[in-house]
């Protein structure tokens, strides 16, 4: 019997597998299902801390694979309900501070908020707001500076070493890793079949074109992606139905074209 892995799923969470005003994943549940009966694996990646992921991986019995957290900049690894040292994210909020004060102004990081004002600005509960303070390797924060401002505060974060990453609501500074690099490891790692990754935003786009199959989910809370190369080959399809719906049945169509039976499970 072949055993190996016949599908790896790489999924943003927030306006992609997660509702973007409700945290719902309802829609996704037959999807979700179904994969689980024919032995796929789900991997989370997402800007969520590992403690968010950790609840959400939890409440989705996804917890025998691993996640991508904080935009790649961290990895949890399948079981573990440990928050990793949190080292980088103080090394991150010192370079932060030593930004010049007419850039540094426009920008406010969570590591500048207090939990109301997380769940005030995420659409949070408290409780979760809290778990999304929780930083260990990257921070986000809202820009509201001008467009010449915000590329001068970018360059200024350059020098040492600090990237930045556009999610669906916030700016996210960090000095490592992307989704794609975590995602080819865990590739490497299990060696399935074949791979799809759903994003929404333009810190997936890297995620959607290097995955076998990518699904670009709508999002009427935010600008479209740019057309993508691989939408010209059809490698990347876009979905119709926003969040939850479109990743559902993006999914559900996949698996169908793909032609991965019910039973066909990893061992």
């Amino acid at each position: 019997m072949n055993n190996q892995l016949p599908l790896l799923v790489f999924t943003d969470l927030d306006g992609t597998l997660i509702s973007h005003d409700g945290y719902s994943w309802d829609a996704a549940r037959p999807a979700l299902n179904f994969l689980r009966n024919i032995g796929a694996g789900i991997v989370m990646a997402s800007s969520k801390t590992a403690p968010e992921i950790i609840a959400l991986r939890r409440d989705l019995d996804l917890e025998q694979w691993p996640a991508i957290v904080e935009n790649g900049a961290g990895f949890l690894a399948p079981n573990s309900r440990a928050a990793p040292p949190n080292a980088p994210y103080l090394a991150l909020r010192q370079v932060l501070q030593s930004v010049p004060t007419e850039l540094r102004r426009h920008y406010r990081g969570f590591g500048d908020m207090d939990v109301d004002e997380i769940a005030l600005t995420t659409g949070l509960t408290p409780d979760a707001a809290e778990l999304a303070g929780q930083r260990a390797f990257s921070e986000p924060g809202l820009w509201t500076g001008s467009a010449a401002e915000r590329a001068e505060f970018l360059s200024v974060l350059a020098e040492h070493k600090v990237s930045a990453r556009e999610g669906g609501r916030f700016l996210t500074l960090s000095f490592s890793q992307t989704k794609a690099d975590q995602m080819a490891e865990i590739i490497a790692t299990y060696q399935p079949r074949h791979t799809v990754a759903l994003g929404d935003a333009p810190n997936d786009v890297e995620m959607l074109e290097a995955a076998e199959f990518g699904v670009i989910v709508a999002n009427p809370h935010r600008e479209p992606l740019p057309v993508l190369d691989g939408e010209k080959t059809g490698k990347i399809i876009r979905t119709a139905l926003a969040g939850p719906e479109g990743w559902n049945k993006a999914m559900l169509d996949l698996v169908t074209n793909l032609e991965i039976e019910q039973g066909n499970r990893h061992v």
